[in-house]
C-alpha cells in the first residue's frame, strides 16, 4: 500500500535531489587560438556577426568561448567595424 501512495514518491524524488550527476561539460575553447590564422579585423564583418547577438550587442566570454585577450581585440574590432558603417549599432 505504501507504493501506491503519492507522498511516498515525492519522498523517492528528494533524495534523487541531492545526487550528483555524472556528466561532463565540454570546455569551450578560443577559436581564434586554435586557428592560428583567423584573425581580428573590423573588415571581416562575416567573422565578427557571430559574436553579436540578434540585437545588437557583443556576445560575452562564456557564450562565445573566446579568450580574454581575443574577447578585447573582439569587442575593439566590432566597435570600429560599427564607426566605419560595415555593421549596425542596433536592430530595430
Amino acid at each position: 500500500m505504501n507504493s501506491t501512495n503519492p507522498r511516498n514518491k515525492m519522498q523517492d524524488d528528494d533524495s534523487k535531489k541531492g545526487m550528483k550527476k555524472d556528466f561532463k561539460f565540454r570546455r569551450k575553447s578560443c577559436r581564434f587560438c586554435e586557428e592560428e590564422n583567423t584573425e581580428i579585423h573590423y573588415r571581416q564583418v562575416e567573422v565578427l556577426i557571430h559574436l553579436v547577438s540578434n540585437k545588437g550587442k557583443i556576445l560575452p566570454r562564456r557564450l562565445t568561448g573566446t579568450c580574454a585577450r581575443h574577447q578585447r581585440e573582439v569587442a575593439k574590432a566590432i566597435k570600429k567595424s560599427r564607426m566605419a558603417g560595415l555593421m549596425p549599432f542596433s536592430v530595430r
